[in-house]
């Protein structure tokens, strides 16, 4: 189905999530996202000149919003775990198709450096929520990972339709 909204570059990156999120980032091609488009894959190439950029412009935005929620986590503060994990899996759930794209493709991950990335930020949190002790970031890597996988699994489903179950889940998991 073509989309002409006049925001070529806008559109690409649309339809390139959603060709992430089915296929991954090595499945997905600039042709497929011009065929989608119905327009050329020169068109694509003007506004990326390759796929690496493409995909770090996609990648962008969760990081620059996984740092940011940090900081509101950090000023939240530990007593209130609650609000951490919804703006957690908030921001999960708005990133989805990004997280379904690097699951389906670990390669990327890897040629991105997303991995050091979000690994380096979900020990902060992890710490942030529950210390330093061994079994006590396990109980964190549960929750925090369930909701991360809530988010991807549930991807066609909206956020107001699981996120309290969810984020009820994990306080649980987070309670020793």
């Amino acid at each position: 189905m073509p989309r002409r909204s006049g925001r070529t570059r806008e559109d690409i990156r649309e339809v390139a999530l959603e060709l992430i999120a089915e296929r991954g980032f090595e499945q997905t091609s600039f042709r497929d996202i011009a065929e989608r488009l119905d327009i050329t894959k020169q068109a694509v190439q003007y506004h990326f000149s390759s796929k690496d950029a493409l995909i770090d412009e996609l990648i962008r935005p969760m990081i620059v919003d996984l740092e940011a929620f940090l900081g509101e986590a950090t000023e939240a503060g530990a007593e209130r775990p609650r609000l951490i994990l919804e703006l957690y899996l908030d921001l999960l759930h708005r990133h989805r198709q990004i997280l379904q794209g690097l699951i389906r493709d670990h390669s990327a991950l890897a040629r991105h450096d997303v991995i050091h990335t979000l690994l380096h930020e979900r020990s902060g949190l992890d710490e942030l929520l529950v210390g330093t002790r061994p079994a006590d970031r396990t109980r964190a890597i549960v929750a925090l990972g369930g909701l991360q996988d809530c988010a991807v699994l549930l991807a066609d489903v909206p956020l107001a339709e699981y996120r309290r179950s969810a984020v009820d889940s994990a306080l649980r998991a987070l309670t020793p």
